[in-house]
């Protein structure tokens, strides 16, 4: 597709972004949407010569920019997607898991509070590192033990259960009506990089050499509580999954079975 005026691409691409809105995307998704319609305008290729051109890229990526076109073509120009690339599966690598011996470790050498509790409720309620970062104290429903996650990926709001180890943490954390529960020291929003360093901190003073991330955390949460004989189907509302299909990774990493396994030998 050839624009050729500056001026047709700078309307075209302000009407993606209309449609990103009204649909409500993420941030992330509608931030790579734009990337990359925008450099697809500037390249005067096909859309089958633009994703050869990204060809040695991830599938992950690869997929981003398929989806990102289909958008486009279809919501901004009104127009079939006439290309039905044959796009491969996603290798789904197993997710690192930690032992609760670990994860223990990490809260007990991390003895900063708001530090403390940011482990906590990415451990105890399974939240997304956006999901923290936007938690506000009225989301804590205090009579009926429950924190409602309002502001979740593709706004599918959830109830996760509040856990009595938060609960405690709470206590002696500076507590507001309302407002951001996790503030910086200059009273701003966490940014993503902030939390990623908190936990990154944590699993190295506890000695924990695998890679662990705030997300790592949430795979923990799903984990131990299948371990621990949680319905399945109870998980994936908690972790707000649309589909059945993307907790069932879980079932690869619990730790059960292969241990009865074990013991046939």
């Amino acid at each position: 597709m050839s624009i050729r005026s500056s001026q047709e691409r700078y309307e075209l691409v302000g009407k993606l972004i209309n449609e990103i809105k009204i649909r409500k995307y993420s941030y992330e998704t509608g931030k790579a949407y734009i990337l990359y319609v925008k450099t697809y305008l500037r390249s005067g290729l096909t859309p089958k010569e633009f994703l050869l051109y990204y060809s040695n890229r991830s599938s992950s990526t690869l997929r981003t920019i398929y989806f990102a076109l289909k958008f486009f073509y279809e919501h901004v120009l009104h127009e079939q997607f006439k290309e039905d690339l044959p796009l491969g599966k996603q290798n789904r690598k197993l997710p690192v898991i930690l032992s609760k011996e670990e994860i223990n470790l990490m809260l007990l050498k991390t003895t900063n509070i708001t530090h403390h509790l940011v482990l906590l409720v990415l451990y105890y309620a399974g939240l997304r590192l956006n999901e923290l970062r936007n938690l506000e104290w009225q989301d804590i429903d205090y009579d009926r033990d429950l924190i409602n996650v309002r502001v979740a990926k593709g706004n599918q709001e959830r109830q996760v259960f509040f856990h009595t180890k938060i609960k405690d943490a709470l206590r002696t954390y500076p507590k507001q009506n309302q407002g951001l529960v996790f503030l910086s020291q200059h009273g701003q929003k966490y940014c993503k990089r902030s939390i990623q360093q908190i936990v990154k901190n944590a699993a190295k003073k506890a000695g924990i050499t695998k890679q662990v991330s705030p997300h790592t955390l949430r795979h923990c949460f799903a984990t131990h509580l299948l371990e621990n004989g949680a319905d399945i189907r109870y998980i994936q509302h908690l972790l707000g999954h649309k589909n059945l299909e993307t907790t069932q990774i879980y079932t690869h990493v619990a730790n059960n079975d292969i241990k009865k396994l074990a013991h046939m030998l």
